[in-house]
């Protein structure tokens, strides 16, 4: 049996004391990329042990998983809230503040984590950081807005980069393009978070700096949590 690397290991420990907070009842929120898949791995075992839930996704991707996973998958325009959305991170700081965004759904993400009563981050050690900017911050543009948010993303001190996929512009979900925000340095992330939003054409960013209530971190021999004071 090949042995799972320490990072995966540490994934999956914090994805299942995760989820063992979803109790019978609850709309959730599962989040997209490879830390969250743990979670609709582990949602979707207890699913098959008895637990009745329901789901919300943060991408088609998440969704299709979810549904080949046996959990019912439902539309979030049908609802103005969730009980508990399950989420990882690019990087986290002390404070819980965040960038996300390196699978392409930080707006659905946004708009689920806003949605939720709770918001769980989940990751391994290698995410936690003592100040966040290491990571591109991406951003969501329309694409007749590209070359101007391109521009101005620019203007605001960022090495600012069209996400491509196999040579071609990466599309969200929704159709709209990526830009990879890469700054040397995020000294006030609200002032940022605010700037970008102020961009025309913009509809996201992943910046996530009150979202999230509560972290698991999955560690060598376990997982610690965090909650926002």
């Amino acid at each position: 049996m090949v042995k799972q690397p320490e990072f995966e290991v540490q994934k999956r420990a914090a994805a299942s004391a995760a989820v063992a907070e979803i109790t019978d009842g609850m709309l959730i929120g599962l989040g997209t990329g490879s830390t969250a898949a743990y979670a609709v791995s582990e949602v979707a075992r207890r699913v098959r042990d008895g637990l009745a839930i329901r789901a919300v996704a943060t991408s088609k991707a998440t969704a299709h998983a979810a549904m080949l996973a046996g959990i019912e998958v439902v539309e979030l325009q049908d609802f103005d809230r969730i009980d508990l959305a399950i989420d990882g991170v690019d990087e986290i700081d002390g404070q819980l503040r965040a960038i996300k965004g390196g699978g392409g759904a930080m707006l659905q993400e946004k708009i689920v984590a806003d949605a939720a009563d709770r918001m769980i981050a989940i990751a391994d050690a290698s995410k936690r950081v003592r100040q966040i900017g290491a990571r591109p911050v991406p951003v969501e543009v329309l694409p007749m807005a590209q070359a101007l948010a391109l521009r101005r993303a620019g203007e605001l001190g960022a090495r600012a980069v069209l996400r491509c996929k196999e040579a071609l512009p990466f599309r969200t979900d929704q159709g709209n393009l990526i830009i990879d925000c890469h700054f040397a340095v995020i000294n006030d992330p609200a002032n940022l978070a605010d700037r970008l939003a102020r961009i025309p054409g913009v509809l996201g960013h992943g910046l996530f700096l009150s979202e999230i209530d509560t972290i698991y971190v999955g560690v060598a021999g376990g997982v610690e949590r965090c909650d926002r004071p």
